[in-house]
């Protein structure tokens, strides 16, 4: 379910500092004051020379500040008005967009959440994938599945406790499409799962799948096999590997072949 977060209003935006601006205005104030001056000076020396052009100069000059002023404020009033007008307009347009989106998620609170796209555990990294495989065993009971592969991992990359308190032990072979795990792979593993790991579950998940020598062995040795379309379904909401409902039809190996 969506948490729903409260927009803030754009009276409480603040406007971040513009060097730029900055400067334009600083570069601005000093050409006014320069000219300003510029201008004082010059009325100064005439009213040195005519009195009356100067008193007709300053009166000029005063009634036009005193004009400047009046329609600053009054311009500063329009501004106002019509700044809060917007502020009321935004506010009211983001307050009805948040009451339609929460109004579409209360509408039908029964409705399926979309389908995330299906995971393309051969563009995974080899870790990366490993950390997905404990997240699927997560998923599906495995409270305490964690990743332990590495240096001197004796075959195990995931370690973990079933629902029903069997050790699962699972080693992971990220191959890519026709790389399959061989016999060699899992006897390898089949060496150290049940004598070193203590497995009342040994599971290998492969994303290239498994050569024909490879499932004979598992299947004397009672080694689970995970392959791509197993792992598809399992990711895809499907049982997981270690309960019976999981297991599927054996399809013909003719064409299958590897050490």
């Amino acid at each position: 379910m969506g948490i729903s977060m409260r927009r803030r209003s754009i009276r409480d935006r603040r406007t971040s500092f513009d060097l730029r601006r900055t400067t334009f205005g600083f570069a601005l104030v000093a050409l006014v004051v320069a000219g300003g001056g510029m201008t004082v000076r010059a009325a100064w020396h005439s009213a040195l020379r005519d009195p009356v052009a100067a008193v007709l100069l300053a009166a000029a000059v005063l009634g036009a500040g005193t004009v400047a002023v009046l329609r600053r404020r009054r311009a500063r009033r329009v501004a106002a008005a019509v700044t809060e007008a917007a502020y009321d307009i935004v506010d009211t347009g983001l307050a009805e967009l948040d009451a339609a989106a929460e109004a579409a998620r209360t509408q039908d609170p029964d409705a399926p959440p979309e389908a995330a796209h299906p995971v393309d555990y051969t563009q995974l990294d080899p870790y990366a994938f490993e950390e997905a495989v404990a997240e699927l065993c997560r998923r599906d009971g495995c409270a305490d599945a964690g990743v332990v592969g590495g240096a001197g991992d004796l075959g195990a990359d995931v370690l973990a406790t079933t629902p029903d308190g069997r050790r699962l032990v699972v080693q992971c072979k990220r191959y890519g499409t026709g790389n399959r795990a061989g016999s060699q792979d899992l006897q390898r593993f089949g060496g150290t799962c049940y004598a070193v790991h203590a497995a009342e579950v040994a599971l290998v998940v492969s994303t290239g799948g498994f050569t024909e020598p490879a499932l004979d062995y598992a299947e004397q040795c009672g080694i689970l096999c995970c392959g791509p379309e197993e792992l598809a379904a399992w990711a895809g909401g499907g049982a997981p590997p270690w309960e019976p409902a999981a297991a599927v039809p054996e399809e013909p190996r003719a064409g299958l072949s590897g050490p």
